[in-house]
């Protein structure tokens, strides 16, 4: 047994070294040539960043879009739907935080381009899946292809674990803390652009090649945009010989120097215990990010699958009122940075808390919606929409924006990880519950799980607004 774990500790530490990231390099450049060094390396790590985390929802939401034909034709029950779905969940969960903390002392450009090398492929291994198992073969009383086919998009998710955190690491250090929020905000709207291209692209290719083409042809595209990630990205400003982001915009340090100081006197794992685990705060937005997930991840996983199964929409209907779910999301990304900045103060609390109660404003909505009047539709529609635009906030704060400047930012990526595991044990809550709550009280029962979901976020997180945060 202990042989076993001295092999895991080698084989991490392997991990660890190989991702390692570049010393830093002194800073040899004159004033103007440190202002263009920067400004083209600014334009190359957003593009990376936000082309790379578009492209890896084309190998994450489109299972969203296979679950009717995955059920019609493999013959899974919801609640298998809801297991097969999780596997990524369970796997992102972990991964994201254990990821988080290798991102921290990683490399940026051979993290992310791994990521979405071995995402890719996991995609095409998971569509071939059925024309390797025969259907007909059970392991421990389950199909044993569903058991294959899981195991495959749990790979998936714990690659798709390793995206956010090396970004958050990039945007961390590439922009100063004055910038970062409209920053953040910019890139976060790749999500949205990400889920909405992955559903068309899904429902399109579904429709015209079946099923496994909506896992093979974005995988073979992902394979092709490590391509640009691999030449495009940077790791730290610094490992290229500029000055420290701070110090180039503002001529000081993030840190005053009493933190400074306390830093350099911590390891990173001292570090890691103070800004994460010993922090009160950072443990009720990892609490909250469990329920923000639970209607992320309800919503935009399952609502084709209930306009086709209790609308009686056909697939590409619903996937054309789905995709409004991300193009609002990208208006309530925007607009969520700029009310929590002009008209509260820079407070990010109250547009949480206000977005928390329209996304069950809007599932109700959608519930209470019968009918298939063209006013009906449009109310689908803009139900639809309003669900996106009110998660995008949520999402973006809880456990992004307010998790890195809680913390430190020497453990950035691990902040956003530690609430990511929260956030996506309520994707594993939500893809299962869902499952069993449409099997055993009907579509409205999963409808009125999401709802509960966003009222409990809010009862978590109104200490942190009394706070002021």
């Amino acid at each position: 047994m202990r042989a076993y774990f001295l092999r895991l500790v080698d084989m991490f530490k392997s991990i660890v070294n190989f991702f390692k990231a570049p010393d830093d390099v002194p800073v040899t450049m004159n004033d103007e040539q440190v202002a263009k060094a920067y400004k083209k390396g600014r334009i190359d790590i957003f593009s990376s960043c936000f082309i790379g985390y578009t492209v890896f929802h084309f190998t994450r939401k489109n299972i969203a879009t296979a679950l009717p034909a995955l059920s019609s034709e493999l013959g899974y029950t919801n609640i298998q739907l809801g297991i097969l779905g999780s596997s990524l969940y369970f796997a992102y969960a972990f991964g994201k935080f254990i990821n988080g903390v290798i991102a921290d002392k990683a490399d940026a450009k051979k993290f992310i381009t791994t990521a979405l090398f071995i995402s890719s492929l996991a995609n095409i291994l998971f569509a071939l899946s059925p024309a390797i198992i025969p259907p007909d073969k059970y392991l421990f009383g389950q199909p044993l292809l569903l058991t294959v086919m899981a195991f495959f998009w749990g790979v998936n998710g714990w690659f798709q674990s390793m995206g956010f955190p090396g970004i958050a690491k990039s945007l961390a250090f590439w922009w100063s803390n004055k910038e970062r929020g409209t920053v953040w905000s910019l890139w976060t709207t790749s999500h949205q652009l990400g889920t909405c291209l992955a559903f068309l692209l899904a429902g399109w290719l579904i429709s015209k090649y079946g099923w496994q083409s909506a896992f093979i042809v974005p995988g073979i595209i992902n394979l092709m945009v490590c391509i640009y990630l691999y030449t495009h990205m940077h790791d730290k400003p610094t490992t290229i010989g500029l000055p420290d982001v701070e110090l180039y915009k503002e001529g000081k340090k993030d840190e005053t120097p009493e933190q400074e100081d306390e830093e350099a006197s911590l390891s990173y794992i001292d570090i890691l215990k103070k800004y994460v685990f010993l922090n009160p705060t950072m443990w009720i937005l990892a609490a909250a990010f469990t329920f923000v997930y639970v209607c992320r991840c309800g919503t935009e996983d399952w609502i084709i699958k209930y306009l086709v199964e209790f609308k009686h929409n056909t697939l590409e209907v619903a996937t054309q009122k789905q995709t409004f779910l991300p193009m609002f999301g990208i208006a309530g990304t925007l607009l969520a940075g700029v009310f929590s900045d002009k008209i509260f103060a820079g407070k990010r609390m109250p547009v949480t808390l206000i977005f928390l109660a329209g996304i069950a404003i809007c599932v109700f909505g959608l519930m209470e919606n019968h009918g298939n009047s063209t006013l009906s539709i449009i109310i689908d529609y803009l139900c639809i929409g309003g669900i996106g635009f009110f998660t995008a906030g949520p999402q973006m704060f809880v456990g992004g924006i307010c998790a890195v400047e809680t913390g430190s930012k020497k453990v950035a990526s691990a902040a956003t990880g530690f609430c990511g595991i929260f956030g996506y044990f309520g994707a594993i809550l939500s893809g299962i519950g869902t499952g069993y709550c449409i099997d055993h009280f009907g579509w409205n029962g999963a409808l009125y799980f999401w709802i509960a979901a966003a009222f409990l976020c809010i009862a978590i997180l109104i200490p942190v607004y009394k706070k002021g945060v």
